[in-house]
Protein backbone atom coordinates (compact mmCIF):
# COMPACT_ATOMS: atom_id res chain seq x y z
CA UNK A 1 0.00 0.00 0.00
CA UNK A 2 1.22 3.23 -1.10
CA UNK A 3 0.98 5.26 2.13
CA UNK A 4 1.71 8.78 0.83
CA UNK A 5 -1.97 8.45 -0.41
CA UNK A 6 -3.39 8.63 2.83
CA UNK A 7 -1.18 11.51 4.30
CA UNK A 8 -1.81 13.39 1.18
CA UNK A 9 -5.51 12.93 1.94
CA UNK A 10 -4.96 13.75 5.71
CA UNK A 11 -2.73 16.64 4.77
CA UNK A 12 -5.63 17.78 2.35
CA UNK A 13 -8.70 17.93 4.46
CA UNK A 14 -6.41 19.47 7.49
CA UNK A 15 -5.56 22.26 5.03
CA UNK A 16 -9.56 22.28 4.00
CA UNK A 17 -10.30 22.52 8.01
CA UNK A 18 -8.10 25.07 8.64
CA UNK A 19 -9.87 27.07 5.55
CA UNK A 20 -12.96 26.81 6.85
CA UNK A 21 -11.40 28.63 9.99
CA UNK A 22 -10.89 31.51 8.39
CA UNK A 23 -12.73 34.74 8.41
CA UNK A 24 -13.77 35.81 4.96
CA UNK A 25 -14.80 39.54 4.57
CA UNK A 26 -16.78 40.74 1.63
CA UNK A 27 -15.76 44.39 0.61
CA UNK A 28 -17.41 45.96 -2.37
CA UNK A 29 -16.51 50.23 -3.10
CA UNK A 30 -16.86 52.32 -6.13
CA UNK A 31 -12.51 52.50 -6.98
CA UNK A 32 -14.17 53.39 -10.43
CA UNK A 33 -16.55 55.82 -11.50
CA UNK A 34 -18.17 58.76 -10.64
CA UNK A 35 -17.25 57.98 -6.60
CA UNK A 36 -13.73 56.75 -7.55
CA UNK A 37 -12.55 59.70 -5.09
CA UNK A 38 -14.28 58.47 -1.92
CA UNK A 39 -13.55 54.50 -3.15
CA UNK A 40 -9.73 54.67 -4.07
CA UNK A 41 -8.79 55.44 -0.80
CA UNK A 42 -11.41 53.46 0.78
CA UNK A 43 -9.43 50.66 -1.12
CA UNK A 44 -6.35 51.53 0.28
CA UNK A 45 -7.27 51.40 3.92
CA UNK A 46 -8.41 48.12 3.43
CA UNK A 47 -5.13 46.42 2.87
CA UNK A 48 -4.08 48.53 5.95
CA UNK A 49 -6.67 45.95 8.16
CA UNK A 50 -5.44 43.75 10.48
CA UNK A 51 -4.61 40.08 8.62
CA UNK A 52 -5.51 38.48 12.01
CA UNK A 53 -8.02 38.94 14.81
CA UNK A 54 -8.58 37.21 17.77
CA UNK A 55 -6.34 34.65 16.88
CA UNK A 56 -7.88 33.45 13.21
CA UNK A 57 -6.81 34.37 9.29
CA UNK A 58 -8.63 36.71 8.10
CA UNK A 59 -9.17 36.92 4.03
CA UNK A 60 -10.10 40.04 2.48
CA UNK A 61 -11.80 39.96 -0.62
CA UNK A 62 -12.23 43.29 -2.15
CA UNK A 63 -14.55 44.34 -5.67
CA UNK A 64 -15.27 47.31 -7.69
CA UNK A 65 -19.02 48.52 -8.11
CA UNK A 66 -17.76 50.95 -10.26
CA UNK A 67 -20.37 53.16 -8.47
CA UNK A 68 -22.43 51.85 -9.80
CA UNK A 69 -25.68 50.40 -7.35
CA UNK A 70 -26.89 47.44 -9.63
CA UNK A 71 -22.85 46.08 -9.36
CA UNK A 72 -22.89 46.40 -5.57
CA UNK A 73 -25.84 44.29 -5.47
CA UNK A 74 -24.09 42.27 -7.76
CA UNK A 75 -20.85 41.98 -6.27
CA UNK A 76 -22.65 41.36 -2.33
CA UNK A 77 -24.53 38.76 -3.88
CA UNK A 78 -21.32 36.77 -5.46
CA UNK A 79 -19.46 37.62 -1.90
CA UNK A 80 -22.21 36.00 -0.09
CA UNK A 81 -22.77 33.10 -2.28
CA UNK A 82 -19.86 32.20 -3.71
CA UNK A 83 -17.21 33.51 -0.93
CA UNK A 84 -19.21 32.82 2.02
CA UNK A 85 -18.19 35.89 3.43
CA UNK A 86 -18.94 36.22 6.89
CA UNK A 87 -19.39 40.02 6.85
CA UNK A 88 -19.77 42.71 4.17
CA UNK A 89 -18.30 46.18 4.01
CA UNK A 90 -19.42 48.93 1.57
CA UNK A 91 -20.73 50.52 -0.38
CA UNK A 92 -18.92 54.28 -0.65
CA UNK A 93 -22.45 55.45 -1.82
CA UNK A 94 -25.55 56.07 -0.33
CA UNK A 95 -27.64 54.35 -3.26
CA UNK A 96 -25.48 51.55 -3.35
CA UNK A 97 -25.27 50.69 0.19
CA UNK A 98 -29.10 51.39 0.86
CA UNK A 99 -29.80 48.60 -2.12
CA UNK A 100 -27.82 46.13 -0.45
CA UNK A 101 -29.46 45.58 2.45
CA UNK A 102 -31.93 43.37 1.45
CA UNK A 103 -29.47 40.95 -0.35
CA UNK A 104 -27.47 40.85 3.39
CA UNK A 105 -30.80 40.73 5.20
CA UNK A 106 -31.88 37.86 3.36
CA UNK A 107 -28.38 35.84 4.03
CA UNK A 108 -28.30 37.02 7.77
CA UNK A 109 -24.91 38.34 7.19
CA UNK A 110 -23.65 41.49 8.88
CA UNK A 111 -23.06 44.52 7.23
CA UNK A 112 -21.35 47.60 7.72
CA UNK A 113 -21.82 50.49 5.47
CA UNK A 114 -18.85 53.25 4.78
CA UNK A 115 -22.02 55.23 3.29
CA UNK A 116 -23.40 58.56 5.07
CA UNK A 117 -27.34 58.74 5.04
CA UNK A 118 -29.09 57.80 8.24
CA UNK A 119 -31.71 55.95 5.58
CA UNK A 120 -29.00 52.97 5.88
CA UNK A 121 -29.88 52.26 9.40
CA UNK A 122 -32.99 54.11 10.37
CA UNK A 123 -35.22 53.01 11.26
CA UNK A 124 -34.56 49.63 12.24
CA UNK A 125 -36.38 47.16 11.31
CA UNK A 126 -36.32 43.05 10.23
CA UNK A 127 -33.66 43.96 7.75
CA UNK A 128 -31.77 47.06 8.85
CA UNK A 129 -31.34 45.21 12.34
CA UNK A 130 -28.41 43.69 10.16
CA UNK A 131 -27.05 46.51 8.82
CA UNK A 132 -24.47 49.13 10.57
CA UNK A 133 -22.35 52.19 9.05
CA UNK A 134 -19.76 54.54 10.24
CA UNK A 135 -19.94 58.18 8.33
CA UNK A 136 -21.99 60.56 10.33
CA UNK A 137 -25.45 60.68 9.72
CA UNK A 138 -27.05 63.45 7.57
CA UNK A 139 -28.64 65.21 10.38
CA UNK A 140 -25.48 65.79 12.65
CA UNK A 141 -23.79 67.74 10.02
CA UNK A 142 -26.74 69.27 8.99
CA UNK A 143 -27.04 70.85 12.24
CA UNK A 144 -23.55 71.69 12.12
CA UNK A 145 -23.94 73.55 9.13
CA UNK A 146 -27.33 75.62 9.90
CA UNK A 147 -25.88 76.61 13.22
CA UNK A 148 -23.05 77.89 11.35
CA UNK A 149 -25.08 79.87 9.04
CA UNK A 150 -27.03 81.54 11.56
CA UNK A 151 -23.91 82.50 14.09
CA UNK A 152 -23.01 84.37 10.51
CA UNK A 153 -26.04 86.23 9.61
CA UNK A 154 -27.53 84.06 7.13
CA UNK A 155 -31.38 84.25 6.80
CA UNK A 156 -31.50 82.68 2.97
CA UNK A 157 -30.49 79.37 1.93
CA UNK A 158 -30.43 77.91 -1.31
CA UNK A 159 -30.02 73.86 -1.90
CA UNK A 160 -28.24 71.86 -4.82
CA UNK A 161 -27.61 68.55 -4.26
CA UNK A 162 -27.28 65.07 -6.16
CA UNK A 163 -30.85 63.79 -8.00
CA UNK A 164 -30.31 60.51 -5.83
CA UNK A 165 -30.62 59.23 -1.98
CA UNK A 166 -27.64 61.32 -1.10
CA UNK A 167 -29.29 64.56 -2.36
CA UNK A 168 -32.83 63.60 -1.20
CA UNK A 169 -31.30 62.52 2.37
CA UNK A 170 -29.63 66.06 2.61
CA UNK A 171 -32.43 67.68 1.81
CA UNK A 172 -34.87 66.43 3.60
CA UNK A 173 -32.62 66.60 7.17
CA UNK A 174 -31.43 70.35 6.49
CA UNK A 175 -34.69 71.16 6.10
CA UNK A 176 -35.26 70.52 9.45
CA UNK A 177 -32.12 71.90 10.89
CA UNK A 178 -32.77 75.34 9.06
CA UNK A 179 -36.36 74.88 10.39
CA UNK A 180 -34.46 75.19 13.76
CA UNK A 181 -32.21 77.58 12.93
CA UNK A 182 -34.96 79.96 11.33
CA UNK A 183 -33.02 79.99 8.28
CA UNK A 184 -35.62 80.46 4.85
CA UNK A 185 -34.89 77.77 1.96
CA UNK A 186 -35.53 79.81 -1.06
CA UNK A 187 -34.19 77.36 -3.60
CA UNK A 188 -33.98 73.43 -4.55
CA UNK A 189 -32.12 72.04 -7.62
CA UNK A 190 -31.22 68.36 -8.09
CA UNK A 191 -28.00 67.46 -10.43
CA UNK A 192 -26.65 63.80 -11.83
CA UNK A 193 -23.29 62.43 -10.58
CA UNK A 194 -22.25 62.80 -13.90
CA UNK A 195 -23.50 65.83 -15.41
CA UNK A 196 -21.24 68.04 -16.85
CA UNK A 197 -23.34 71.30 -16.69
CA UNK A 198 -25.57 72.60 -14.20
CA UNK A 199 -26.03 76.47 -15.96
CA UNK A 200 -29.77 75.85 -15.68
CA UNK A 201 -30.35 75.09 -12.34
CA UNK A 202 -27.43 77.73 -10.86
CA UNK A 203 -29.25 80.37 -13.02
CA UNK A 204 -32.32 79.71 -10.79
CA UNK A 205 -30.53 79.68 -7.79
CA UNK A 206 -28.71 83.23 -8.47
CA UNK A 207 -32.39 84.49 -9.22
CA UNK A 208 -33.56 84.06 -5.80
CA UNK A 209 -30.21 85.67 -3.91
CA UNK A 210 -29.71 83.38 -1.45
CA UNK A 211 -27.20 84.76 1.51
CA UNK A 212 -25.69 81.25 1.17
CA UNK A 213 -26.01 78.12 -1.01
CA UNK A 214 -25.38 74.48 0.23
CA UNK A 215 -24.20 71.95 -2.33
CA UNK A 216 -25.05 68.42 -1.34
CA UNK A 217 -22.73 66.20 -3.52
CA UNK A 218 -19.60 63.98 -2.62
CA UNK A 219 -16.61 63.33 -4.20
CA UNK A 220 -15.35 65.88 -7.48
CA UNK A 221 -18.64 65.76 -8.83
CA UNK A 222 -19.80 68.26 -5.76
CA UNK A 223 -17.63 70.59 -7.25
CA UNK A 224 -19.07 71.27 -10.20
CA UNK A 225 -22.00 73.54 -9.23
CA UNK A 226 -20.02 75.96 -7.11
CA UNK A 227 -17.32 76.53 -9.56
CA UNK A 228 -20.17 77.43 -11.63
CA UNK A 229 -21.60 79.55 -9.20
CA UNK A 230 -18.64 80.96 -8.90
CA UNK A 231 -18.26 81.80 -13.04
CA UNK A 232 -21.62 83.33 -12.93
CA UNK A 233 -20.32 85.92 -10.36
CA UNK A 234 -22.14 84.19 -6.64
CA UNK A 235 -20.57 86.16 -4.03
CA UNK A 236 -22.15 84.70 -1.39
CA UNK A 237 -21.26 82.00 1.82
CA UNK A 238 -21.07 78.76 0.44
CA UNK A 239 -21.02 75.15 2.17
CA UNK A 240 -20.52 71.40 1.17
CA UNK A 241 -21.42 68.56 2.68
CA UNK A 242 -19.02 66.09 4.75
CA UNK A 243 -19.13 64.39 0.93
CA UNK A 244 -16.37 66.17 -0.37
CA UNK A 245 -13.65 66.19 2.56
CA UNK A 246 -10.72 64.72 0.09
CA UNK A 247 -7.94 66.11 -1.49
CA UNK A 248 -9.14 65.46 -5.01
CA UNK A 249 -12.03 67.73 -3.96
CA UNK A 250 -9.40 70.54 -3.62
CA UNK A 251 -7.68 69.95 -6.32
CA UNK A 252 -10.78 69.71 -8.62
CA UNK A 253 -12.48 72.85 -6.79
CA UNK A 254 -9.42 75.23 -7.42
CA UNK A 255 -9.70 78.51 -6.24
CA UNK A 256 -13.37 78.61 -6.92
CA UNK A 257 -13.77 76.49 -3.73
CA UNK A 258 -11.64 78.68 -1.44
CA UNK A 259 -13.55 79.64 1.55
CA UNK A 260 -16.00 76.89 1.49
CA UNK A 261 -17.30 75.81 4.84
CA UNK A 262 -18.11 72.54 5.53
CA UNK A 263 -18.78 69.96 8.67
CA UNK A 264 -16.08 66.83 8.75
CA UNK A 265 -15.21 64.22 11.36
CA UNK A 266 -11.92 65.20 13.18
CA UNK A 267 -9.93 62.99 11.38
CA UNK A 268 -9.81 65.54 8.55
CA UNK A 269 -7.69 68.12 11.01
CA UNK A 270 -6.47 65.32 13.44
CA UNK A 271 -3.22 67.78 13.17
CA UNK A 272 -5.25 70.50 14.41
CA UNK A 273 -6.73 69.28 16.78
CA UNK A 274 -6.46 70.54 20.19
CA UNK A 275 -4.60 67.71 22.72
CA UNK A 276 -7.50 67.65 25.04
CA UNK A 277 -10.10 66.69 22.00
CA UNK A 278 -11.60 63.57 22.66
CA UNK A 279 -10.48 61.87 19.00
CA UNK A 280 -7.32 62.92 18.33
CA UNK A 281 -5.25 60.14 19.45
CA UNK A 282 -7.70 57.37 17.48
CA UNK A 283 -7.74 59.99 14.79
CA UNK A 284 -4.11 60.45 14.44
CA UNK A 285 -3.48 56.52 14.84
CA UNK A 286 -5.47 56.42 11.28
CA UNK A 287 -3.49 59.02 9.44
CA UNK A 288 -0.41 57.65 11.05
CA UNK A 289 -0.64 54.34 9.24
CA UNK A 290 -2.06 55.18 5.80
CA UNK A 291 0.19 58.27 5.18
CA UNK A 292 3.19 55.95 6.34
CA UNK A 293 1.87 53.90 3.44
CA UNK A 294 0.80 56.22 0.63
CA UNK A 295 2.24 59.64 1.87
CA UNK A 296 2.64 62.67 3.49
CA UNK A 297 -0.97 64.46 3.30
CA UNK A 298 -2.68 61.67 1.11
CA UNK A 299 -5.13 60.70 4.09
CA UNK A 300 -9.19 61.20 3.41
CA UNK A 301 -12.21 60.99 5.49
CA UNK A 302 -13.60 58.71 3.38
CA UNK A 303 -10.67 55.44 3.72
CA UNK A 304 -11.18 56.95 7.75
CA UNK A 305 -14.44 55.35 7.26
CA UNK A 306 -13.53 51.98 6.07
CA UNK A 307 -10.76 52.09 8.56
CA UNK A 308 -13.30 52.20 11.37
CA UNK A 309 -15.63 50.03 9.55
CA UNK A 310 -12.50 47.68 10.36
CA UNK A 311 -12.48 48.78 14.07
CA UNK A 312 -15.61 47.73 14.66
CA UNK A 313 -15.39 44.18 13.01
CA UNK A 314 -11.87 43.62 15.32
CA UNK A 315 -13.52 44.87 18.04
CA UNK A 316 -16.77 42.06 17.26
CA UNK A 317 -14.96 39.19 16.07
CA UNK A 318 -13.53 37.93 19.46
CA UNK A 319 -16.52 38.19 21.14
CA UNK A 320 -18.64 36.25 18.48
CA UNK A 321 -15.60 33.74 18.50
CA UNK A 322 -16.76 32.74 21.45
CA UNK A 323 -20.06 31.35 20.47
CA UNK A 324 -19.85 30.47 17.24
CA UNK A 325 -17.03 28.95 14.38
CA UNK A 326 -16.25 31.05 10.96
CA UNK A 327 -17.98 30.02 8.33
CA UNK A 328 -21.67 29.43 9.95
CA UNK A 329 -24.84 30.72 10.48
CA UNK A 330 -24.30 31.52 14.00
CA UNK A 331 -21.14 32.69 13.73
CA UNK A 332 -22.86 35.56 11.38
CA UNK A 333 -25.59 36.03 14.02
CA UNK A 334 -23.14 36.15 17.05
CA UNK A 335 -20.85 38.81 14.94
CA UNK A 336 -24.41 40.63 14.36
CA UNK A 337 -24.96 40.96 18.12
CA UNK A 338 -21.21 42.01 18.89
CA UNK A 339 -21.45 44.65 16.57
CA UNK A 340 -24.26 46.23 18.68
CA UNK A 341 -22.53 45.95 21.69
CA UNK A 342 -19.74 47.59 20.81
CA UNK A 343 -19.06 50.09 23.53
CA UNK A 344 -17.05 53.30 23.94
CA UNK A 345 -14.69 52.03 21.25
CA UNK A 346 -12.09 55.14 20.03
CA UNK A 347 -11.82 55.44 15.59
CA UNK A 348 -10.47 57.92 13.47
CA UNK A 349 -14.04 59.73 13.25
CA UNK A 350 -15.53 59.45 16.66
CA UNK A 351 -16.30 57.53 19.84
CA UNK A 352 -19.07 54.71 18.98
CA UNK A 353 -21.14 53.15 21.07
CA UNK A 354 -23.94 51.23 19.11
CA UNK A 355 -27.46 49.89 20.52
CA UNK A 356 -30.26 48.06 19.14
CA UNK A 357 -31.48 50.75 18.10
CA UNK A 358 -28.71 52.84 17.48
CA UNK A 359 -26.27 51.31 14.51
CA UNK A 360 -23.86 54.46 14.34
CA UNK A 361 -23.02 54.93 17.62
CA UNK A 362 -21.61 58.33 16.98
CA UNK A 363 -22.17 61.70 19.33
CA UNK A 364 -21.04 65.43 18.46
CA UNK A 365 -17.28 64.11 19.31
CA UNK A 366 -18.31 62.78 15.99
CA UNK A 367 -17.76 66.62 14.07
CA UNK A 368 -15.96 69.43 13.73
CA UNK A 369 -17.17 72.71 11.11
CA UNK A 370 -13.49 73.00 8.82
CA UNK A 371 -13.51 75.88 6.20
CA UNK A 372 -10.94 75.91 3.23
CA UNK A 373 -8.14 78.08 3.35
CA UNK A 374 -5.31 78.03 0.73
CA UNK A 375 -6.11 74.76 -0.67
CA UNK A 376 -5.91 73.32 2.31
CA UNK A 377 -8.53 72.40 5.45
CA UNK A 378 -8.44 74.77 8.23
CA UNK A 379 -9.94 73.51 11.55
CA UNK A 380 -12.54 75.83 12.75
CA UNK A 381 -12.90 75.85 16.78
Amino acid sequence: MNILKPLALAAALLASALAQADINVGVTLSATGPAASLGIPEKNTIALMPKTIGGEKINYIVLDDASDTTAAVSNTRKLISENKVDIILGSTTTPASLAMIDVAAEAQTPMISIAASARIVEPQDAKKRWVFKTPQNDIMMSLAIAEHMANAGVKTVAFIGFSDAYGEGWFNEFSKAAELKKLRIVGNERYARNDTSVTGQVLKIMSTKPDAVLVAGSGTPAALPQKTLKERGYAGKMYQTHGVANADFLRVGGKDVEGTFLPSGPVLVATQLPATHPVRKSAMAYVDAYEAAYGKGSVSTFGAHAWDAGLLMSAAVPQALKKAKPGTPEFRAALRDALENVRDMPGAHGIFSMSPTDHLGLDQRGRVMVKIENGAWKYQP
